[in-house]
C-alpha cells in the first residue's frame, strides 16, 4: 500500500515537472495557432481553419447517418413510395450540408452571412462564364429531386442506352443496364433529351413490330398468322388485345405491324424477341415469306467475258456482220447496279439496250 502511494506522487510529480519544462514551448505554439490573418474584412487562424474543417467533416458525417435514418426509420413508416423517401432523404442531407458549410465559413473566417452572399454572387459570375455545364448539371439534379419526372427504381430509356435508375445525385445519375453497367448520365441529359420512362404513369406499354412481307402472300393469312404468333406469349396481355396493321403498299413488298400490349414493359425486349421466334416458326409452316430488296444489274454494250478466275477480261461489241473483241482496262463503265423500286417478273436481268 505504501508502495502504491510513493508510486502515484512520484507520478504526479513527474507530470508536474513536464508541464514545468514544456509550459513555455506550449504558450509560443498557442501563439502561432491563434494568430490572425485579415484579408479584407475576413479574419482567420491556423485554429479558426482547423476547427472550420472539423465541423465541415462532422456534418457530412452527420448528414449521411441523418439521411439514412430519415429513410429508412421516419418515411417508412409514413408509407411513402420509395422514389419519394429517396428524394426526401437527399434534400435532407443537401440542407444540413448547406447549413454546416455555411457554420465552417462563419467559425473559420469570422464573416457575416452578408459577406457570403457576396461571395456566392461572385461565384456566381465565375459559374456564368466557366462552369456552365457543371450549374446545368446541378439545376437539372433539383429538377429530377423536386418535379420527379424520373425515381429511382425506374426503367428508362435515353439515346441508345436503357437500363434501371439506381440513384439520382446532384449532379448526375446512374443507370445500370442488362449487362450490369453502370452508366453515369449528367442530369442536364436528363432533363433536356428525349428520354422514355418505361415505368412512368401507366404501367401498360405498347409493342410494335414492324414486318416486310413477299407481296405473293396472301394479306389475311399474314394477318391470321401474326395475331396467332403473339398468342400464349409470356407478359403479352389479352386486354387489350393484340392487333395487326396493314400499313403501306410498298412496291416490292406489303408492310404489317404486329401491336401487342405488356404490363411488364422492363421486358419489352425479350417480348419482342420471343414473337420474332414466333412468327418466324410459323411463317415457315405456312409458307409465307418476307420481302427482300432487290437489285438489277444491267450489262451495256454487249456481252463480257472472263477468265477461269472469273476476272472480267474482255467484251464484245457487234459490228456490221461480225464481232470485235475490246481488251478492258476497268469494268466500271460497263457494269451499273441499281436499287429496283418496281420488279416484275418478265424483266430481263440479264441484258437490256441502251
Amino acid at each position: 500500500m505504501i508502495i502504491a502511494e510513493t508510486n502515484s506522487v512520484a507520478f504526479i510529480f513527474g507530470i508536474r515537472e513536464f508541464w514545468q519544462s514544456w509550459k513555455g514551448v506550449f504558450s509560443r505554439v498557442a501563439v502561432y495557432l491563434g494568430h490572425q490573418f485579415k484579408v479584407g474584412n475576413a479574419e482567420f487562424s491556423a485554429t479558426s481553419l482547423t476547427g472550420g474543417l472539423l465541423i465541415l467533416i462532422l456534418t457530412v458525417l452527420l448528414s449521411r447517418t441523418l439521411s439514412r435514418l430519415f429513410e429508412r426509420q421516419i418515411t417508412k413508416k409514413a408509407y411513402l413510395e420509395p422514389g419519394l423517401r429517396y428524394t426526401l432523404a437527399r434534400l435532407t442531407q443537401y440542407i444540413i450540408i448547406a447549413l454546416g458549410a455555411l457554420w465552417a465559413l462563419k467559425f473559420s473566417f469570422s464573416i457575416d452571412l452578408t459577406s457570403i452572399a457576396v461571395l456566392f454572387t461572385a461565384l456566381s459570375v465565375g459559374i456564368g462564364f466557366g462552369l456552365r455545364d457543371i450549374a446545368s448539371d446541378l439545376a437539372g439534379g433539383f429538377i429530377l429531386l423536386f418535379e420527379r419526372p424520373v425515381r429511382v427504381g425506374d426503367r428508362i430509356t435515353i439515346g441508345s442506352d436503357e437500363g434501371d435508375v439506381q440513384s439520382i445525385n446532384l449532379r448526375t445519375t446512374i443507370m445500370m443496364t442488362n449487362n450490369r453497367i453502370s452508366i453515369i448520365v449528367p442530369n442536364s441529359k436528363m432533363v433536356k433529351d428525349r428520354l422514355i420512362n418505361w415505368s412512368y404513369g401507366d404501367p401498360r406499354a405498347r409493342i410494335a413490330i414492324p414486318l416486310k412481307v413477299d407481296t405473293t402472300c396472301d394479306v389475311q393469312l399474314v394477318t391470321k398468322t401474326l395475331l396467332q404468333a403473339a398468342e400464349g406469349i409470356d407478359n403479352v396481355l389479352d386486354d387489350p388485345p393484340p392487333k395487326v396493321q396493314f400499313m403501306d403498299l410498298a412496291d416490292w413488298s406489303n408492310d404489317f405491324r404486329l401491336l401487342v400490349w405488356t404490363n411488364r414493359p422492363r421486358r419489352h425486349v425479350q417480348i419482342r424477341s420471343d414473337i420474332n421466334y414466333r412468327i418466324e416458326k410459323l411463317f415457315s409452316a405456312a409458307g409465307l415469306k418476307t420481302a427482300f430488296p432487290l437489285t438489277q444489274v444491267r450489262i451495256r454494250d454487249g456481252a463480257l467475258q472472263f477468265d477461269s478466275a472469273g476476272k472480267l477480261i474482255a467484251r464484245e461489241k457487234v459490228a456490221g456482220d461480225g464481232r470485235e473483241a475490246e481488251k478492258l482496262e476497268s469494268s466500271e463503265d460497263m457494269v451499273e447496279t441499281e436499287e429496283l423500286h418496281s420488279f416484275n417478273d418478265d424483266d430481263d436481268v440479264s441484258a437490256a439496250d441502251d
